[in-house]
Order: C-alpha cells, then sequence, then structure tokens
C-alpha cells in the first residue's frame, strides 16, 4: 500500500493503475461501516483509493473539528489489511488555499433537515467531495445510504457538473443491537448506549406501520417521537421522497424516515429507505 500526503504523491502512485478504480473517502477512525464500503470498492474495482481528511469547511463553528476522533496508525493497519493500493492522507493546507473558490449547496435540497441544522455544511462538503473526486480519478465512488442527503447531494453535483463517475449507494451497517455505526458513537457513554438504540427502535416502529398498511405520515412520526422520548432532544423526524420533498404519505419504493437526535453529547442520525 502507497500511503500519499500530497497531491504529486497521489498523482505519482496513480501512474501504476490501470483499469476501474475503486474510490472511498473517509474522515478516518475507521469502522465497520467503513470497512464495508471498503471491501465493496474492493471487491468491484481492479484499484483501490481511500482518502482520510477530517475536513474543516463542513465542520461548523461550535462543533466537534479539533475533538473529532483521529486514529491514523489504527486506520493505516485497517487499509493495509483491506488491500488498498492507495491511501491518501492530505493535510488542510494541500487541499485548500486563502482564496477559494466555493460551491453551494442546491437552494432546496440543500437547506431542509441537516441543511436547515446545519447551515454551510453541505456547501463544505461538497467542495471537499469534488475536491476528491477529481483528484482520485475513480471508476466508481462509495457513500454510505446512512448520510442519505449527503448521498443525494453528491449524485446531484455529480449530474450538475457532468462528472464522469459512477456514485454507488451502500447499505448502512448497524451493530449487534441495530445502532448505526459512527465515528461519534464512540462518545455515548454507559446508558447512553441503551438509549441511542431509540433511533433505530422508531425506525423499526415506522417499519411494522407501514408493512401492517399504515401510510399516513403524520401518524408514523407521533408513533416515532414516542419511541424518541429516551433521547435527549429529538432534532427532526422526517418522512420525504428521494428527491427530498415533504410527503403525506408514504410512497413504497420512493420514501426515506429520517430522524436526527442527541444523546449525551453525540449528535446521532439513522434512516429508512422504503
Amino acid at each position: 500500500m502507497i500511503i500519499a500526503k500530497t497531491i504529486e504523491e497521489l498523482q505519482e502512485a496513480k501512474k501504476g493503475l490501470s483499469g476501474s478504480v475503486g474510490f472511498v473517502p473517509t474522515m478516518g477512525a475507521l469502522h465497520q461501516g467503513h470497512l464495508s464500503l471498503i471491501q465493496q470498492a474492493r471487491k468491484e474495482n481492479e484499484h483501490l483509493i481511500v482518502s482520510i481528511f477530517v475536513n474543516p469547511t463542513q465542520f461548523l463553528e461550535g462543533e466537534d473539528l479539533d475533538a473529532y476522533p483521529r486514529k491514523d496508525e489504527a486506520d493505516i493497519k485497517i487499509c493495509e489489511l483491506a488491500k488498498v493500493d492507495i491511501l491518501f492522507m492530505p493535510s488542510i493546507d494541500v487541499m485548500y488555499e486563502e482564496d477559494e473558490l466555493c460551491i453551494g449547496a442546491p437552494a432546496v435540497r440543500g437547506y431542509v433537515l441537516e441543511g436547515e441544522k446545519r447551515p454551510g455544511h453541505f456547501d463544505g462538503m461538497l467542495q471537499v467531495v469534488m475536491k476528491l473526486l477529481n483528484l482520485s480519478a475513480a471508476t466508481n465512488a462509495y457513500f454510505g445510504k446512512k448520510d442519505a442527503q449527503q448521498l443525494a447531494l453528491i449524485s446531484q453535483m455529480v449530474k450538475n457538473y457532468f462528472m464522469d463517475v459512477n456514485i454507488v449507494p451502500c447499505e448502512i451497517v448497524r451493530d449487534e443491537n441495530g445502532l448505526a455505526l459512527s465515528s461519534r458513537n464512540v462518545y455515548l457513554q454507559g446508558e447512553e448506549k441503551e438509549r441511542a438504540l431509540c433511533l433505530s427502535r422508531s425506525l423499526k416502529r415506522a417499519t411494522k406501520m407501514v408493512i401492517a398498511g399504515e401510510l399516513c405520515v403524520d401518524t408514523i412520526k407521533k408513533e416515532m417521537l414516542k419511541v424518541l422520548k429516551e433521547a435527549d432532544n429529538v432534532e427532526y423526524v422526517a418522512i420525504v421522497n428521494r428527491e427530498f420533498k415533504a410527503l403525506e404519505e408514504v410512497e413504497i419504493g420512493n420514501t426515506i424516515i429520517l430522524v436526527a437526535a442527541w444523546v449525551g453529547k453525540p449528535r446521532l442520525i439513522d434512516n429508512l429507505w422504503i
């Protein structure tokens, strides 16, 4: 495995690649969710590039940029074992200059739900993802469905800017209790780990209701909120279509149910695609 820390080192390493390239961008502190993306990319491509970069432009003032989990040595070992060809680990100075061009999230889909609660987050996320997709020159790039709105906006960016890369959505990975895996789960202490399961339990409640024939969004939300009382603060429960437009009734095959809530220190998100 080649570890590249500059653009020049990455470009030099890529000279030895021929054939399809899979790319998995991460912010490090790799867990089984990341590994599932890496393994799928390894299986579906002749070559594999992984990036680790904690992107400052997608953190808002007061968020956990400085405290965000960093485990470089462990991450390098995980990538070696997963047979990654190139691991790109740039610094902030490598990725950004002082007077940058900016990419703006779309005016509607970029400013609802996560975009409303974290204004500016998607601008920074799209900016770094475009840079990384261009640098990797990937054939296929892999993103988890847990960040559903992020996935939708990246797909839109690739379409709107005619970028020559295939975006591959990957299923949410959960622990043995059903908690969606996240690097921020390390912040959960003691009984908070149990209370955090209310997010996935609320989605299970919604699933059972839909299977039983209940399609009314308001009715489903009310039941979900009952389950979510264990959270310290529920930011939103939303039921939208794949275009992130609010629905009055669940549309089978075109619906995403999303929840964001605080449990202890971390802000957690989860969702269900129906």
